[in-house]
């Protein structure tokens, strides 16, 4: 089986019609942005939005965690957390999109 590389015509298709009812605001941002990962997978625009290490301190300690704990729930470390909070890394990848998970819904949404 090989693997396609550009959407089908249909997933295409699906996808201006996706596109459309967001406009027009028949779905939301959450089901436009779970249809679009579905076809497009990892190229799809996760919206996830980069964040500073005070967004970061402050998404934690309104959740009112720990850093350890908060670390355990993005299933980092506690020692790149401390980093990702005072500005020496940047969040990649599934945890800068689980901290937008947090930022948009709170901490619950990943419990």
């Amino acid at each position: 089986m090989t693997k396609r590389t550009h959407p089908s015509r249909l997933a295409k298709a699906l996808l201006e019609t996706a596109n459309d009812m967001r406009r027009a605001g028949i779905i939301d941002q959450a089901a436009h942005e779970k249809t679009t990962l579905r076809h497009l997978g990892n190229r799809a625009d996760t919206g996830a939005e980069p964040l500073t290490g005070d967004e970061i301190r402050s998404l934690r300690e309104r959740a009112h965690l720990s850093q350890a704990v908060f670390a355990h729930y993005l299933n980092l470390t506690a020692g790149y957390v401390s980093q990702l909070e005072r500005g020496t890394k940047r969040p990649t990848g599934a945890a800068l999109v689980l901290l937008n998970v947090i930022r948009r819904k709170g901490i619950d949404a990943i419990r």
